[in-house]
């Protein structure tokens, strides 16, 4: 299996920023790491492994990023104001940055947003703040709404509300929109969404889920038997929906 391993220095983030490639063709996968995970994790955790055989048969290819959410949306030392500017600033990064870089890599026109838990959070916010730019979003376990605390899992702004955090709040902007071109656009995306029975952000993707249902957004909701919020999960997950 071809596996590439880059960095450079980003200008939105000012500093070095790393991932890693695995495969040679095929859908381009992007592919976002765990809370205040890093570039390595979906290796480590053998969620490549689940996806080889897609891998080498040239189906998808993966492009796994660093996180920058402890400078971010985790960074509790830093006022919430600042915490979602970050975020774009990632965002940036990701738009401007690593797609670009994907493209040069692989002309494949297919663009899959992946991740794990905030992983997940990142590749729904992203695609469906852009579905000009996607074809297909892949998100397990996930937490949608940062604005609520979900048990033991604070709310990431404090209590701090304003429009930026709004538009990067899936399912209070999706709720709301209305431009005919954009949710034409959002209902070209193929969404998958997974999420454990008994995992604490179930609600939360089931909220999802009913805005887009509410939208006639197409996408698939599957739930799974207890928690399923581990790497062994999702590795299952993988098999299930990325290398099939």
């Amino acid at each position: 299996m071809l596996r590439e391993y880059h960095k450079w220095f980003s200008a939105p983030l000012q500093r070095e920023m790393e991932l890693l490639v695995f495969g040679h063709a095929g859908e381009r996968a992007v592919v976002f790491p765990t809370r205040q995970g890093r570039f390595f994790d979906y290796e480590n955790w053998r969620l490549v492994e689940a996806a080889a055989p897609a891998i080498l048969a040239g189906k998808v290819q993966l492009f796994c990023l660093d996180s920058f959410d402890s400078h971010s949306l985790y960074c509790a030392s830093i006022p919430p104001p600042e915490r979602i500017h970050r975020h774009q600033l990632y965002e940036d990064y990701v738009v401007n940055e690593v797609l670009p870089f994907t493209a040069e890599k692989n002309q494949d026109p297919r663009l899959l947003a992946h991740g794990c838990s905030i992983g997940a959070y990142h590749a729904v916010n992203l695609a469906t703040r852009h579905p000009h730019l996607f074809t297909r979003v892949l998100a397990l376990s996930g937490r949608y709404d940062l604005t609520r605390a979900i048990g033991p899992f604070l709310d990431l702004f404090s209590g701090y509300y304003d429009d930026n955090i709004y538009f990067h709040t899936p399912p209070h902007f999706l709720a709301r929109l209305t431009d005919p071109a954009i949710v034409a656009a959002l209902r070209r995306l193929a969404i998958t969404l997974a999420v454990g029975q008994d995992d604490a952000f179930c609600a939360s993707t089931r909220e999802l889920s009913a805005v887009l249902h509410n939208k006639q957004i197409p996408h698939v909701l599957d739930v799974w038997p207890g928690e399923a919020h581990r790497a062994a999960d999702w590795r299952e997950m993988v098999r299930r929906y990325l290398a099939a």
